[in-house]
């Protein structure tokens, strides 16, 4: 058994201080720093790696690009750079269920910028055309495992070119360092406290495995790629 006697085996039903109502000034001052830890530990990378690898002629023009349960927005800005940087006309769009959320990012946003911004509950957005590629990060582990199968599902259908899961990968070791460092970079007493708790609610390859076959997805159909630090990735590129 872990240190303090913590189960790693299996995924913590435990709730996050962040998932629960709170002001608008209490919520931006969390995603700022949610936006830091994501920045200085590399959280964009396994997108742009993707990014980077999708051959030309899947940037079809507009290339709709979807954020699900973009919180403060920066991920999706990350991409919007990356578009202007290779001259890709890109279409994009952050959706997430908290109407303060999206605000947030919205302020957080350039006034040049022409990123979409939807408050919404994904499951209930009426796509108005399926988006080319579907995007997700530090969203899925705050799923129980049957909306998070309705989930895959969800992208599956609504994506023409494929779907990526960023997420966190569960283990004693990240918890640690991560309860150390948020306390030593005085974070946000919200994220000391929801960070850790996050890796105890993430997932290890077996999880993923398990949910694909669930949402009907062959194991040759999807790839499960670890990033360092802490972080495993679900990638689905559809076969043109």
């Amino acid at each position: 058994m872990p240190p303090e006697g913590l189960d790693f085996a299996h995924r913590a039903q435990l709730s996050e201080l962040m998932d629960a109502p709170c002001s608008r000034d209490v919520l931006r001052a969390c995603l700022r720093d949610l936006a830091r830890v994501n920045q200085w530990f590399l959280g964009y990378r396994p997108v742009l790696d993707w990014l980077n690898e999708l051959p030309e002629t899947t940037h079809e023009r507009p290339l709709r690009i979807l954020d699900v349960g973009c919180g403060y927005g920066d991920g999706l800005r990350r991409i919007e750079r990356w578009a202007r940087e290779h001259g890709v006309e890109a279409e994009l769009t952050g959706i997430d269920l908290n109407p303060d959320t999206i605000a947030i990012a919205r302020d957080a946003t350039a006034m040049d910028s022409r990123i979409c911004w939807i408050a919404a509950n994904v499951f209930d957005y009426p796509m108005p055309r399926p988006a080319h590629l579907i995007v997700s990060s530090l969203f899925t582990h705050h799923l129980e495992d049957s909306d998070l199968v309705g989930f895959l599902q969800w992208m599956e259908k609504n994506s023409r070119i494929g779907w990526m899961v960023n997420d966190l990968s569960r283990g004693a070791v990240p918890y640690h360092l991560f309860r150390w460092f948020a306390k030593a970079a005085r974070l946000h007493p919200f994220v000391q406290h929801d960070g850790p708790v996050s890796f105890r609610r993430a997932f290890v390859p077996g999880d993923w495995r398990l949910l694909c076959a669930r949402a009907g997805l062959h194991e040759n159909e999807f790839q499960l790629l670890p990033y360092k630090p802490a972080r495993l990735c679900v990638r689905r590129s559809k076969r043109p």
